[in-house]
């Protein structure tokens, strides 16, 4: 009993932490679409593609685009390699590449990002500048390209969509 009433706090830590990062992000007034996926039980299968629909009314804009990424410290990689795919509302590939993710400090292990206790979330760039071709809805699919199969210890992946600011200098 006493194995599960810690699994049940730690598992109210966890939500309570991950309640404050989508508090914390939803203030990001250029952000025109953020969600994510969570990964069930933290073991992340190639079957398994994360998608996020969304839609751009302003073809003019250009957009920077973000994985957001949640591991825990048991992560075993420093990496996490990913492909990614952008189709449009036709359900037509316009855009895919092989990203590789840094997580952690290649030398030290140090792990990148925020983090709370053994959690960690990162935001790195997935499409820079990019202009979409059509106002419409589209999706955004994101699946692991990692030798192990399920991937042990990725929390939650998902999606942000921003209006890129161009500061004048």
């Amino acid at each position: 009993m006493d194995l599960f009433r810690r699994l049940a706090a730690k598992t109210s830590a966890y939500l309570l932490l991950f309640s404050l990062f989508l508090l914390a992000g939803s203030c990001d007034s250029n952000s025109v679409y953020k969600d994510h996926e969570d990964i069930e039980d933290g073991q992340w299968y190639v079957k398994n593609e994360p998608a996020f629909t969304f839609e751009i009314t302003d073809t003019t804009q250009t957009y920077n685009v973000y994985y957001l990424v949640r591991n825990s410290i048991a992560y075993p990689y420093y990496n996490l390699y990913v492909k990614r795919f952008l189709l449009n509302d036709k359900n037509k590939i316009i855009n895919e590449a092989l990203n590789e993710l840094i997580l952690m400090d290649e030398k030290s292990g140090k792990p990148l990002g925020d983090g709370l206790g053994d959690l960690f979330d990162h935001k790195v760039l997935a499409l820079k500048s990019y202009r979409f071709p059509r106002k419409g809805k589209y999706t955004f699919k994101i699946r692991q390209y990692m030798r192990q199969d399920p991937l042990p210890e990725i929390l939650s992946m998902g999606v942000s969509v921003e209006k890129e600011v161009i500061n004048p200098k």
